[in-house]
């Protein structure tokens, strides 16, 4: 499964690959480098939606 992820004006492509994060109420985890991409990593928590 791939998902468009965009935050702050910046977007990339992401492939999702495990669907269970470790704290309840979160859909899915990004990948380190990804966040760097899009530039979340002070936020480290957003809102996503899924299709």
């Amino acid at each position: 499964m791939w998902s468009d992820f965009s935050y702050s004006g910046r977007s990339i492509r992401c492939r999702i690959t495990d669907r269970r994060p470790f704290i309840r109420g979160r859909v899915i985890d990004l990948s380190v480098s990804a966040a760097r991409c899009v530039g979340m990593m002070a936020s480290g928590v957003v809102r996503v939606s899924l299709e």
